[in-house]
């Protein structure tokens, strides 16, 4: 059988993020792609024009009616918004799911807050303890620990207070940093491992972050170890971007990527 994973998250107008980069990871890494919607947006290459939230129990009704009948080998949750539908994820998902990868969209591409102070507590509360995996990026770090990250010394503690939420493993994401090598530090079973990889000369990329923990649920769908996964949800990032450089698609000059690479 296909291995199966469900993106819960919402969807991008403009297909280079949220739902839609999920979707067309899971299909580039071999996986029956699910989905359940959290919000509709209306977006272009610019800008968040106007969010459509889904009511909490509509994305539980999407959830247990996928899991009961489909199943799934891996839950990915990217931008769930707010208190009330992390609380319908959290209750709509078994206790005991090996196999949750929270990517907790807490700031847009510039980096402004999205989310209130409620739904951050309900990400401590609700879903971080049962999470395989957590993939904040460095402004979600220090919205989520208070911590700013601008030395190595700084990161590890950010691992630690990240760790101390309850997930079993954390990956801090390193593509925001201004830095020539992009750091993807992951800590699991009291173990820090350090990924490195050059920096692109891409601007910014719209959905890069989606789909690094998209693939990362891909690969563990599989039945691949964490470490396995970020290795090759690494090296698919980075290959889907440098396929996609020269692409032109919007008025925005922020990079896409090209999820349909083949690499591995």
């Amino acid at each position: 059988m296909i291995p199966r994973a469900l993106a819960i998250a919402a969807s991008d107008s403009s297909g280079a993020a949220g739902v839609q980069a999920d979707l067309k990871t899971f299909v580039a890494r071999r996986v029956y792609g699910m989905s359940a919607l959290t919000a509709l947006t209306a977006q272009d290459s610019t800008q968040i024009a106007a969010f459509h939230r889904l009511p909490p129990e509509f994305v539980a009704q999407q959830i247990s009616l996928v899991l009961n009948d489909l199943g799934a080998d891996a839950i990915k949750c990217g931008l769930l918004l707010s208190a009330e539908v992390i609380s319908a994820v959290a209750e709509s998902i078994p206790p005991e799911f090996p196999a949750l990868i929270v990517d907790p969209v807490l700031v847009d591409g510039s980096g402004r807050q999205i989310v209130t102070s409620e739904a951050l507590d309900a990400y401590k509360r609700l879903l971080f303890p049962r999470a395989r995996l957590i993939t904040p990026n460095l402004d979600e770090v220090r919205l989520l620990t208070g911590l700013t990250i601008t030395t190595a010394d700084d990161l590890q503690g950010a691992v630690q207070a990240l760790a101390d939420l309850g997930a079993r493993a954390v990956l801090i994401k390193g593509g925001h940093a201004d830095a020539h090598i992009i750091q993807d530090v992951l800590w699991e079973a009291d173990q820090v491992h350090v990924f490195e990889s050059p920096r692109l000369a891409v601007q910014n990329p719209r959905g890069a972050g989606c789909t690094f923990a998209a693939c990362i649920t891909a690969e563990l769908a599989h039945g691949r170890d964490l470490i396995t996964a970020v290795q090759t949800a690494q090296a698919y990032v980075r290959a889907a971007l440098a396929a996609a450089a020269t692409w032109r698609l919007g008025k925005s000059e922020r990079g896409v990527l090209d999820h349909g690479i083949e690499h591995l």
